[in-house]
């Protein structure tokens, strides 16, 4: 299976590879299912309003030839009437039908959309953080924004403009050869010479419609990387540079663009004027043959309305064409990314999780592992742990030691390479993913703040819970007197990435979510880290009061906050090497006590 990074990243390599066409837009086959009542009766009011449309000129005709050329005046007249009268009647049929059918397309064109959207948008949220070390999100926004839209275009417009001006223009060209049939088996041998050239051209118009949208993905995924880092791109003074950078990438996109309009003109200028040459040597034939008496005004009238016909129907086609070609490149896109599938996901019969009494017990055992990013650096190296329900553990050691490795491998975010990682006795690859994650907590070092009041941020860590169990999570967590100083207190938007907030409240914010959640083992990564002394000492308490009967694996750098842990693991290069009681470790003489005697050094100084 290829990985994800070869799956997405394959886009940006498409301008080379063979194309595949408008069969590309099989991949919407899936979504379209579901509506076929619709389709089917979007597909009727379509023919309707086509075959409409082919009836206007035998109406014309029918006008010309009987109700000009009646002899008496009366019988002219009532003649005239009759023939506009069903001239009304066909135009008003094809004014009910016509509508008919935009309504239809237009609602297909909408929910197939939404429900592409959706289902790409659900299948990234399954994806490992393997999927997101090798994709920017810039990539698959533009997926989930340009491409869809793009598909809209097509289902809710193109495609029906296109099926309709195909049955015209088949139904026109097939009257004109029940009409005349010697002219236009002339005609045809022409246009034979005009569908060859345009299948090359169209096949350069799909390349560079991809090639488009993938330059469009790029500035997008700019732009998504620095907005999200404002701050950072101001302080530092490269506003300007990463405009410049930016605009790089909107200008590779337009002259990307300005090739794929420049070849889709040429194909719809040759297609129209081909065409519209083959169709006047036809008509020039009519006209002859009604000055030789072989035609009549009326046959020529009517032979005129279907040439307009087959014309516009072939200039309609052409531009359907290259919508449908950028709509192909669109549909690839997605495809690919619906096609990736996650390397972590839950076992076709998982084994049910233990229930637990005091905390949740874990072990690693034999533990080996690399990111998959990172082939080259053991993150983890013969690593074994074991920890009873109800113990607190702290991780300590140098940056890169592998203590945020083990969370991630607990939550099982990756699968180890050697080794096994159990919670609760049942190993982590054998457990629903859902169920394993439900019994974890976890405040991340980085807390994460939803675009959302006070109160659903902190219920996200249960979502079914009332406002009186989420403002007691924050009490608990000491953030309820800063979130009621808030001008709507639990009901003030927090701002996007809680800009409103300082890192000491988001993380509080964090901890309250965890609490609330409630789980048998709880992670905290450097939970601390962002409080200033006082809330430090507050949140301190509260942490070791939810602590309490369930087990708790602690990262911390700042080892004032973990001398109480029941148990002290020293961690270096993806190994332990100590571990051990504050107080045994101290006196040990080892890689802890060189790290305890420089932090309390520096806070006594």
């Amino acid at each position: 299976m290829p990985s994800n990074k070869s799956a997405i990243r394959a886009s940006s390599d498409a301008p080379s590879t063979p194309p595949r066409h408008v069969r590309s837009l099989s991949g919407l086959t899936p979504f379209l299912r579901p509506y076929r009542g619709r389709i089917a009766l979007a597909g009727f009011f379509l023919v309707m309003a086509a075959l409409t449309t082919l009836a206007l000129p035998i109406a014309l005709k029918s006008l010309i030839d009987s109700g000009l050329v009646a002899a008496d005046p009366g019988e002219r007249v009532m003649a005239l009437r009759g023939h506009f009268l069903a001239l009304f009647a066909v135009g008003a049929a094809l004014g009910v039908f016509s509508a008919a059918r935009f309504y239809m397309v237009t609602w297909l064109g909408e929910r197939v959309t939404a429900d592409l959207r959706n289902a790409v948008y659900a299948h990234v949220l399954r994806q490992s953080p393997e999927f997101f070390e090798s994709t920017q999100t810039g990539e698959v926004l533009s997926r989930l924004t340009t491409d869809t839209t793009l598909v809209q275009t097509v289902i809710g417009s193109s495609l029906s403009m296109g099926l309709r001006n195909t049955v015209m223009g088949v139904g026109a060209m097939v009257m004109l050869i029940v009409t005349n049939p010697y002219v236009m088996s002339q005609v045809l041998g022409t246009l034979v010479l005009v569908v060859l050239p345009s299948l090359w051209l169209g096949r350069r118009v799909r390349k560079l419609s991809r090639a488009s949208q993938d330059r469009v993905a790029d500035s997008s995924a700019i732009a998504a990387e620095v907005l999200n880092a404002v701050p950072v791109v101001q302080s530092f003074t490269q506003e300007g540079r990463e405009a410049r950078r930016f605009d790089a990438a909107t200008e590779n996109a337009f002259e990307t663009a300005r090739r794929r309009t420049t070849v889709r003109s040429f194909l719809v200028a040759f297609i129209i004027s081909a065409t519209f040459g083959a169709l006047l040597w036809g008509l020039y034939q009519g006209t002859q043959a009604v000055l030789q008496g072989q035609m009549s005004a009326g046959h020529l009238a009517q032979t005129v309305v279907y040439v307009t016909i087959l014309v516009s129907s072939v200039a309609v086609l052409s531009e359907v064409y290259g919508d449908l070609l950028r709509a192909a490149g669109a549909t690839e896109r997605l495809m690919e990314l619906l096609a990736t599938q996650s390397s972590i996901a839950s076992p076709a019969r998982p084994r049910a999780l233990p229930a637990t009494r005091g905390g949740s017990s874990l072990a690693l055992r034999g533990v080996s592992f690399r990111y998959p990013s990172r082939p080259g650096h053991a993150a983890l190296a013969s690593f074994d742990l074991a920890v009873k329900p109800g113990e607190t553990v702290a991780l300590v050691g140098p940056s890169g030691a592998g203590k945020s490795t083990v969370f991630q491998l607990l939550l099982r975010f990756y699968d180890v390479g050697e080794g096994t990682v159990e919670v609760d006795g049942v190993p982590v690859r054998e457990a629903s993913l859902e169920a394993l994650r439900e019994r974890i907590g976890i405040v991340p070092q980085d807390s994460v703040i939803f675009s959302a009041d006070a109160l659903e941020n902190i219920r996200y860590g249960r979502p079914g819970a009332s406002d009186d169990e989420v403002i007691a999570a924050a009490k608990a967590a000491f953030a309820h007197d800063f979130i009621m100083a808030l001008p709507e207190g639990y009901k003030t938007f927090l701002g996007e990435r809680g800009v409103r907030l300082s890192g000491g409240q988001k993380q509080r914010i964090a901890i309250a979510r965890a609490m609330l959640k409630n789980p048998p083992l709880l992670l905290l990564d450097e939970a601390t880290s962002a409080l200033d002394a006082e809330s430090e000492r507050m949140v301190q308490a509260a942490l070791e009061s939810a602590m309490k009967d369930r087990t708790t694996l602690v990262i911390a750098h700042r080892l004032a906050t973990v001398q109480s842990a029941d148990r002290i693991v020293v961690m270096e290069a993806g190994r332990i090497v100590e571990s051990g009681t504050h107080a045994q470790l101290s006196e040990a003489g080892g890689l802890y006590s060189r790290l305890a005697a420089l932090q309390f050094g520096v806070e006594h100084d």
